[in-house]
């Protein structure tokens, strides 16, 4: 059967719009620069320490996966409590970690293709991380975004992917969601009845290993942007 021809395209964010990993990887070193010159006895665990005790206190409450931010916050708050650093600083302290997260950098082919999408399909996004789109500049593409640590559930629960469908008044069935994420983005948006489009720009097989099935799998938005074309030819 011919798929219905999309009303609405939906965008995991990171390592999808931009890289994330250096990124995220400065913010360390940035937010841990700023806590050293104020909360000397958090700082002295070092970043590797501090994201490790964020783990462990993710085992501990699995569902604080849902926010990320979170986590951070209550993890620092166990810190500071440990070492007598004063906790006016935490608000501080997250603040500064917001601003680095958000410097990033969309891949080249994003940005001139944004636009012919947005011309074609309602576009939408749904993420798990915690990037803001006004501070970055990329909001006015978006009639919708949805972010897990609003909705109490992060991706691959089915539950975020009809949220967001329901929120735009488009039936899953009328939907693609592109990500880079084979378990995450593809798994659970198809789990959910959207399409599902794999953001691969690494190359390989990897879905084939993992016994996934994307509906498309592209490498670059120039690819993404072709096959969008072809189906709003149905």
């Amino acid at each position: 059967m011919t798929p219905r021809r999309p009303l609405a395209l939906l965008f995991d964010l990171d390592d999808t719009l931009w890289p994330i990993g250096p990124v995220i990887a400065a913010a360390e070193l940035g937010w841990h620069a700023w806590l050293a010159e104020r909360a000397p006895g958090a700082a002295a665990f070092g970043v590797a320490e501090l994201r490790a005790r964020r783990m462990a206190l993710l085992q501990r409450r699995p569902e604080l996966v849902a926010d990320l931010y979170h986590l951070r916050r209550v993890a620092l708050q166990q810190v500071f409590a440990e070492t007598g650093d004063d906790p006016a600083h935490i608000d501080g302290a997250m603040a500064h970690f917001h601003t680095l997260r958000n410097a990033v950098t969309p891949f080249a082919d994003v940005l001139p293709a944004l636009p012919l999408l947005q011309g074609m399909l309602r576009l939408g996004v749904i993420t798990n991380g915690n990037a803001d789109l006004e501070v970055i500049g990329l909001n006015h593409h978006f009639e919708y975004a949805l972010a897990s640590a609003k909705f109490g559930r992060a991706k691959p629960d089915p539950a975020i992917f009809l949220e967001a469908c329901a929120a735009m008044g488009v039936a899953p069935a009328d939907a693609v969601y592109v990500g880079d994420d084979l378990r995450l983005d593809v798994q659970g948006a198809q789990g959910a009845g959207l399409r599902a489009v794999w953001m691969n720009r690494g190359g390989g097989d990897a879905h084939l290993a993992a016994g996934v099935q994307p509906d498309a799998i592209c490498a670059t938005f120039d690819e993404l942007l072709a096959w969008v074309r072809e189906q709003m030819r149905h």
